[in-house]
C-alpha cells in the first residue's frame, strides 16, 4: 500500500473569486449587509423569480408527451431559434439572410469559453482581447488561458462621476488592428447615433472582431428589445461577430445555467462551417447541454401570453431599481451627506457606482459591516425597506468619518485610457495578417 499521494506538490489553489461573500457569511454581526450579489434579489432577499417561471414549470412537469432523450449537442433547436431572435430581432436582416444562429452553451460563461476557443483555433487576428473590470476576474482567465494578452478597459469616469461610453473611441483607436472587443452589456451603451456610425467606420477600419456579452437582457430598459438596440444597429451594418447570451437572469433560473452563443456571420456558408466547428467543441466540453431551463425559456417565449407576462415582470423589477436609486439618493440628501449623489439616478441596470474611494468602502466593510467590492459598485436590488436606512445611514457615516463626498472634478492627464493588464499578460503570439477579417478570412482562404 502507498504511503504517499502522488499529488503531494499540489499548492492549496488561492481564492479568486467569493471572498468578500465568505467574509460577509463569517460575520456574525445582525445588521450585516451584502450589497454584491451577482442576481436579481426581492425585498425579501432571496433570487428574483418571474411568476410565469413556476407556472410553465408546472405545466412541463405534467406534460406526459415530454422526452427526456439527451439533447444534441448544439442544444434545443426551438430554444436557439426563438432565444437568438430575441436577441437580433425577429426580423433581422441577419435572420433573413440566414447567417445567424446559435449554440445553446452552459450559462454566460459557457459561450464566452465557447466562443473563445474558436477563436484561437481560427481567428487570424491580434491576439489582443479588450475586457471590462466586470468581466476580468472570469472571462479574463478564459482568454488568458487559451494565449490571449488582456487589455482593461471601463466607461466608469471617477473623476467626472459618470459612465462615459464614449471612451469607446479611445479603446478603439488605442486597439491594435484586427483585435478582439468584449462589449459587456451593451444595453447600457448610450451614444447619439451620428457618433455610433462614426464608430462603426473605425472599427471597420481596424477590422475589430466585436464579442458581445449579454447577461441579463431586459434588466436595463426594462424591455429586451430596447437593450439590444446596439447590437441590432451592428448587424445592420454588416458586422459579424459572436455574443455570449446568458438568460438565466432575464428569467431566475440562476441554478439552470442557460446561455446562448451567438453567431453573426457574413453568409449562411460561412455560419455553417462556424456552427459545425462549435459543434464539435460543445461535444467534448459537455457533450449534451441541460434541457429544463431552455424548455421553460422556449415555452415563454413561443406563446405571446406568457412571453407578455415575462415582460411584465421585467418592467416591474427595472422600476423597482429606478425607484430605489432615487429613495438612495433622497435619504443621503435628507441626511445632509457631503458630496454629489446624482450620479446615482444617472446610472442604469441592476449595478450602480456609488462613487467612494477605497478608503471610504474599507470603512463601510469594517466599521458598518456593509458589504460592497472595493470598485464601489453595488446591486441596487439587495437595497430594501428593511435596510435602506441603515445602508445610507452608514454611507454617510463613512463620508464623516474619511472625508469630502463625491464631487465632480477634472481627471488628470494620462498617456494612455487603455493601460495592459500586466497580472493577466500572456505572451505575445505571432499571428499572420492578411487583408480580410475574422471568421471569413479563414474560411474564404480554406476554399
Amino acid at each position: 500500500m502507498p504511503t504517499l499521494s502522488v499529488f503531494l506538490d499540489v499548492p492549496f489553489a488561492p481564492k479568486a473569486v467569493g471572498k468578500l461573500l465568505d467574509d460577509f457569511q463569517e460575520d456574525k454581526n445582525p445588521n450585516k449587509v451584502y450589497l454584491a450579489y451577482g442576481v436579481c434579489m426581492t425585498g425579501n432577499e432571496v433570487p428574483w423569480l418571474p411568476p410565469v417561471v413556476p407556472k410553465t414549470l408546472n405545466k412541463l412537469a405534467h406534460d406526459p408527451s415530454l422526452s427526456y432523450e439527451y439533447l444534441p449537442e448544439h442544444g434545443l433547436e426551438a430554444f436557439i431559434r426563438v432565444t437568438t431572435e430575441l436577441l437580433v430581432g425577429r426580423h433581422s436582416p441577419a435572420i433573413v439572410d440566414n447567417r445567424v444562429g446559435g449554440v445553446h452553451t452552459i450559462g454566460g460563461s459557457g459561450a464566452i469559453r465557447l466562443g473563445a476557443k474558436f477563436l484561437k483555433d481560427w481567428y487570424r487576428g491580434s491576439r489582443v482581447v479588450y475586457l471590462q473590470p466586470s468581466q476580468k476576474e472570469q472571462h479574463g482567465l478564459i482568454f488568458q488561458e487559451l494565449g490571449f494578452s488582456i487589455r482593461e478597459y471601463t466607461f466608469w469616469d471617477p473623476y467626472r462621476l459618470v459612465s462615459d461610453t464614449g471612451k469607446l473611441f479611445d479603446v478603439v483607436e488605442h486597439a491594435p488592428e484586427r483585435s478582439i472587443l468584449v462589449l459587456y452589456n451593451p444595453g447600457s451603451f448610450i451614444l447619439p447615433r451620428k457618433k455610433w456610425i462614426k464608430l462603426a467606420k473605425i472599427m471597420k477600419r481596424k477590422q475589430i472582431f466585436l464579442f458581445f456579452d449579454v447577461p441579463d437582457q431586459g434588466f436595463v430598459s426594462g424591455d429586451p428589445d430596447r437593450d439590444n438596440k446596439i447590437l441590432r444597429y451592428f448587424v445592420t451594418q454588416g458586422f459579424e461577430f459572436f455574443c455570449s447570451q446568458c438568460l438565466s437572469n432575464s428569467f431566475g433560473l440562476y441554478d439552470e445555467r442557460i446561455g446562448n452563443l451567438v453567431v453573426v456571420a457574413m453568409s449562411n456558408k460561412a455560419l455553417l462551417c462556424i456552427r459545425s466547428q462549435l459543434d464539435i467543441y460543445a461535444r467534448y466540453m459537455w457533450q449534451s447541454p441541460p434541457a429544463l431551463g431552455s424548455r421553460v425559456i422556449t415555452t415563454i417565449l413561443s406563446n405571446p401570453a406568457l412571453r407578455v407576462e415575462w415582460k411584465k415582470s421585467l418592467r416591474g423589477v427595472v422600476e423597482n431599481i429606478m425607484l430605489t436609486r432615487e429613495k438612495v439618493k433622497e435619504k443621503l440628501r435628507l441626511l445632509g451627506t457631503p458630496g454629489s449623489w446624482e450620479h446615482i439616478t444617472e446610472q442604469d441596470g441592476m449595478h450602480s457606482f456609488l462613487g467612494i474611494s477605497v478608503d471610504q468602502v474599507d470603512y463601510l466593510v469594517t466599521k458598518k459591516h456593509v458589504y460592497i467590492p472595493k470598485t464601489g459598485q453595488i446591486n441596487l436590488t439587495c437595497i430594501n425597506s428593511q435596510n435602506i436606512d441603515y445602508i445610507t445611514q452608514s454611507i454617510n457615516e463613512a463620508i464623516l468619518a474619511i472625508g469630502p463626498g463625491p464631487q465632480p472634478r477634472e481627471p488628470p492627464p494620462k498617456d494612455s485610457v487603455v493601460p495592459e493588464d500586466s497580472e493577466l499578460k500572456s505572451p505575445t503570439l505571432r499571428v499572420a495578417g492578411t487583408k480580410l477579417s475574422g471568421m471569413t478570412t479563414f474560411l474564404r482562404n480554406k476554399k
